[in-house]
């Protein structure tokens, strides 16, 4: 493990760009390289020191959680073990007092003494009473040996009649009084405790009361794969145990001499009286090899009420040790590691510390150097930049310039257009003034003031008629680019109307206005409103040459936030072609047109905040909508 912050400024600086960038980088490695030297060797110690941190904590906390684990599974041995202890001498003081309770009985009294007298009903009693008490088996033997009453006599197996003398259990009670004997059933074969108790009689022993204990409910009781439970007699002969295979297996290796006394002790020869498939190991563990689930266990032993037997539990320990253990360690693991995260951060950052002082010392002066040379630059595009924005203030003023000289050159081609009929509509109120004139003078000759006076108010009127068509002219030709305000649509309708209205004369066109509301204004400039009228205006009048019966709508529609004005014709309409391009400079379908009408009317229609579109018409012809916003 090099030099941990060496990358990060290589990959930094190595990307292409200007010279300054690649002498502080050069800066950057000889610093590194300096450094390098003085740190690669505390990493190293660093890093082994911190494997073998890790590796000793998980190893001693390991060991600690195994004995701990070890500790706690003996303890809790200990306590099942002890239970199971209590639960065995519970059973064998149960079973001890019915000796005792039948041998002063009278009705077994009676039997023993005169077997002829036996009364009947004693073969029944033994039978509900070993079926009350567990039992395996209860009878009544004479001083002979000889079986006179069994609770078992309704099987085939019945001890009734059978001499048990040669008994051990038996020769003992008749000697000492009683005895307990764990011995196999000659009949039955089946492993279980003889309590004998000897009956005395005025002349000597009568006979004896022989209860046998098996200990198959018991035994399922402690069948537990995670616990092996069995009980020793002093020589160490298993007698009972959960585990079927270990009955009449020994704790050590017996000789042969051992094995012949034991089995005539058990009156039979098939108890194989072989080791336990145990092995001692440390302390209380041991090892099962077979019969058993194999593994590793932790033995608990206790004492238990029947003479020197001794009960043994033993208690899986490999899995439940090895899991704490392996816990332990992790954890151990962990924190070792956390240490050693945060150990190598506070390293890290004096390292980096270093590096960072190293660096910032060898690109100092390169660095100051280049403040002033990238100043400089930063002021000279700056100047750049100013200039740029200058000359392009300059070149929207222009544009500015050139929209509102392109509009007025639409007006003034417009008043080109309709200067003959302006003419014509001023010439016919001149010459009915010359006439009027003369007419006034005539009778003015003849002092005939009232019709002189008349014809000079006809003269008036005329002149006012002439007077609102030049101010019509004046209106419409001014140039006007002012904010948009509330403007008549009314007004602007009359103004577009009275300049177009002589061409619509000489083409017999009909127009019809229609107004949802009288009075509505827009946001706009009349002008300017007027010049988009216009257009719109003689583009119908063009439209509708060669028509039968033209007519020009313009209708006012008028809603919460919006006015629009709608010129429809009835002419033939336009061609699909020329739609798709109607509002692009340049394009027309006129001869002689340019193409900029419609252009400068939708820029000014934009300019007001509205918009201009067209589409055909129901009936077919063209149906153009100004749309503008209400004040």
């Amino acid at each position: 493990m090099g030099h941990p912050t060496g990358d990060v400024p290589g990959r930094a600086l190595a990307r292409p760009g200007t010279a300054w960038i690649r002498r502080l980088a050069a800066g950057w490695f000889r610093a590194l390289a300096l450094a390098g030297g003085r740190w690669r060797w505390p990493w190293v110690a660093f890093v082994v020191i911190g494997a073998a941190l890790v590796m000793a904590s998980g190893y001693a906390a390991g060991r600690l959680a195994a004995e701990g684990g070890r500790r706690d599974l003996l303890r809790q041995a200990n306590a099942a073990a002890a239970l199971h202890a209590a639960v065995l001498r519970s059973e064998l003081e149960k079973h001890r007092s019915l000796p005792l309770v039948l041998a002063d009985d009278r009705d077994v009294r009676t039997a023993l003494q005169d077997p002829r007298r036996a009364p009947q009903a004693l073969d029944a009693r033994l039978e509900a009473l070993s079926a009350n008490t567990g039992a395996a088996v209860i009878y009544i033997v004479d001083r002979e040996g000889v079986t006179l009453a069994a609770s078992n006599w309704r099987l085939p197996t019945s001890f009734v009649g059978s001499n048990y003398s040669f008994r051990q259990y038996f020769k003992d009670a008749m000697r000492t009084g009683t005895a307990e004997h764990f011995a196999l059933g000659t009949v039955s074969g089946r492993p279980g405790l003889y309590l004998a108790r000897r009956v005395a009689g005025p002349n000597g022993p009568l006979g004896a009361v022989i209860v046998k204990v098996e200990f198959d409910r018991l035994e399922a009781q402690w069948t537990n794969p995670g616990e092996p439970t069995f009980v020793t007699d002093p020589q160490g002969v298993v007698l009972v145990t959960s585990v079927r295979n270990w009955r009449f297996r020994t704790l050590r290796p017996l000789s042969a001499a051992d094995r012949d006394s034991l089995g005539a002790t058990f009156q039979s020869g098939t108890v194989p009286l072989t080791p336990l498939p145990i092995r001692a190991r440390a302390g209380a563990e041991v090892e099962v090899t077979e019969d058993a689930p194999a593994g590793r266990y932790l033995q608990a032993s206790t004492p238990t009420a029947m003479g020197a037997w001794t009960l043994h539990l033993l208690e899986r320990s490999d899995r439940v040790v090895s899991r704490a253990a392996q816990g332990a360690r992790v954890t151990a693991a962990l924190l070792s590691i956390l240490l050693l995260i945060a150990a190598g951060l506070l390293l890290r950052r004096r390292e980096r510390a270093a590096t960072l002082a190293a660096v910032q010392e060898a690109a100092r002066a390169e660095l100051e150097a280049r403040v002033e040379e990238r100043t400089g630059a930063l002021r000279t595009a700056n100047d750049k930049l100013k200039r740029e924005i200058e000359e392009r203030r300059r070149a929207e003023a222009t544009l500015l310039a050139m929209q509102d000289s392109l509009a007025q050159a639409n007006k003034f081609a417009t008043l080109g257009q309709i200067a003959a009929g302006v003419a014509h509509e001023i010439n016919q109120p001149v010459a009915a003034i010359h006439s009027y004139a003369d007419n006034a003078l005539v009778f003015l000759g003849r002092r005939q003031t009232a019709p002189a006076r008349d014809n000079l108010k006809l003269i008036a009127s005329l002149t006012d008629r002439i007077g609102l068509i030049t101010a019509e002219l004046r209106e419409f030709s001014r140039k006007s680019r002012g904010p948009a305000e509330p403007t008549s649509v009314d007004d602007a309708i009359a103004g577009a109307l009275l300049l177009v209205n002589w061409r619509a004369r000489q083409q017999g066109v009909r127009f019809v206005r229609r107004s949802e509301a009288s009075g509505a204004c827009v946001l706009g400039d009349r002008a300017r409103l007027e010049q988009v009228l216009v257009n719109l205006l003689q583009n119908s009048l063009e439209a509708l040459t060669g028509v039968r019966e033209p007519v020009v709508e313009i209708a006012v529609e008028v809603s919460a936030r919006k006015v629009r004005i709608v010129v429809t014709d009835n002419g033939p309409g336009l061609d699909p072609a020329i739609c798709a391009n109607l509002f692009t400079p340049f394009a027309t379908s006129k001869l002689k047109g340019l193409g900029l009408g419609l252009v400068i009317s939708r820029d000014i229609v934009t300019e007001f905040g509205g918009e201009l579109s067209f589409k055909p018409a129901a009936g077919g012809g063209a149906e153009f909508t100004i749309s503008l916003r209400r004040p």
